[in-house]
C-alpha cells in the first residue's frame, strides 16, 4: 500500500565540514564546503495525523534505513530534471520530554539532505532559509494497515470500525505497519499532519472502504454504506438459494447431491435459478400432486352430498 506522508524542512546544518564525509558517499565529485548546502528534514513521526493514521516506532525505524540516499523532488513529480536534493543521513529521534496524543514518547524520523550551491538552486536555498519552502512529503509503501481497536486489517472482512470514531472509549485509527519501500520525498505546498505538516493520501491499493473514509472520498460514504447493505442482502439471498438447490438435489438423487456440493459454491444466481427450475420439474414428475377424494385418477361427479349430515 502506497503512502504519501510529509514533514518539514528545517534549515541548514551547522557543521557542514563534519557532514562532507557522509555526503561524499553519494557524490562522485570531491565536493567542498562552499559547493554544498545541507538541511534537515522531519520526514514523519509516531503521532496520529488528521487522517487518523500513524506510523509505529518499528515502522519508523524500518523507514530510517530505506530513506538513506533517496532523492528530493517537488510535488511528487517523478522526473530526473525535478531532482533537487538527496538524503545522505537519517536519524530516529526519541524525545522523552514530549508525548504524542497516545501518551507515548514522541518519536520522529529525521533526514539530513544536501543540494549543490548552483545558480539554478539559489532561489530554492533562499526559500528554505527564509522558511518559505518548509513543508515536505514522503512517498513510501507499507505492508499492512491495522485497526487500533480490533487489530485486524482495516477495510478487511473482519474489521468494521471507522477511523476517527470512538469505540468503548478507544479511538479508532490506522496503524501503518511494515515499511516495504521508500520512493522519494518532496517539497509540497499543503501541509496536513499536525506536527510535521504533511500532505498525505492513499493509493487505490487501500481499497474502496479506505477511500470513502478518507478526506477525498468522504462525500461518497453514505452511498457506499447503502451499497454495502445491498451487498449483504445479496450475499444472504445467494446463500439461501444455494441451500435450496442442494436440498432439491438431495430429493432428486443422493449421489447427485454429493457431487453438487463441490461445485455449487462457484455458481452464480442465474445458474442456480436454472438448476432449481430443473430439479423442481423433475420432482414434480416423480412426486405428482394427488387428491384425497374418492376416485383418484378418475373423473368423478361431485355435488357436495357427501358432506350432508
Amino acid at each position: 500500500m502506497k503512502i504519501i506522508k510529509a514533514g518539514s524542512a528545517q534549515g541548514a546544518a551547522s557543521d557542514i565540514a563534519g557532514e562532507l564525509e557522509a555526503i561524499r558517499a553519494f557524490a562522485k565529485a570531491e565536493l567542498t564546503e562552499d559547493e554544498v548546502y545541507t538541511f534537515g528534514v522531519l520526514l514523519c513521526d509516531n503521532e496520529i495525523d488528521r487522517d487518523f493514521e500513524r506510523f509505529s516506532e518499528k515502522t519508523l525505524e524500518e523507514l530510517r534505513e530505506l530513506f538513506m540516499g533517496k532523492t528530493g523532488i517537488s510535488d511528487h513529480r517523478w522526473s530526473s530534471d525535478n531532482q533537487k536534493a538527496r538524503i545522505y543521513r537519517t536519524e530516529l529521534i526519541r524525545d522523552e520530554t514530549k508525548k504524542n496524543s497516545l501518551g507515548m514518547p514522541y518519536v520522529y524520523l529525521k533526514g539530513y539532505a544536501y543540494m549543490l550551491r548552483t545558480e539554478s538552486n539559489a532561489d530554492l536555498i533562499a526559500e528554505i532559509e527564509g522558511g518559505i519552502k518548509k513543508e515536505t512529503s514522503i512517498g513510501c509503501a507499507v505492508a499492512r494497515i491495522l485497526c487500533s481497536v480490533c487489530g485486524e486489517d482495516m477495510g478487511g472482512s473482519k474489521c468494521s470500525h471507522i477511523r476517527g470514531r470512538t469505540y468503548g472509549g478507544k479511538l479508532c485509527y490506522a496503524e501503518l505497519v511494515g515499511a516495504v519501500d521508500a520512493y522519494e520525498w518532496s517539497f509540497v505546498a499543503v501541509p496536513a499532519q499536525r506536527n510535521a505538516g504533511v500532505m498525505k493520501k492513499f493509493a487505490l491499493h487501500g481499497g474502496l472502504k479506505g477511500f470513502v473514509e478518507s478526506d477525498e472520498g468522504r462525500y461518497f460514504y453514505a452511498e457506499y454504506r447503502e451499497l454495502e447493505k445491498s451487498a449483504k442482502l445479496g450475499k444472504r439471498y445467494l446463500q439461501e438459494l444455494r441451500k435450496e438447490v442442494l436440498r432439491l438435489g438431495l430429493l432428486c438423487d443422493r449421489e447427485l447431491h454429493g457431487a453438487l456440493r463441490g461445485v455449487i459454491g462457484q455458481m452464480e444466481d442465474e445458474e442456480l435459478l436454472e438448476l432449481k427450475r430443473v430439479f423442481e420439474e423433475r420432482l414434480e414428475d416423480r412426486f405428482p400432486l394427488v387428491t384425497q377424494l374418492p376416485g383418484r385418477d378418475e373423473t368423478v361427479a361431485f355435488d357436495g352430498g357427501e358432506y350432508l349430515v
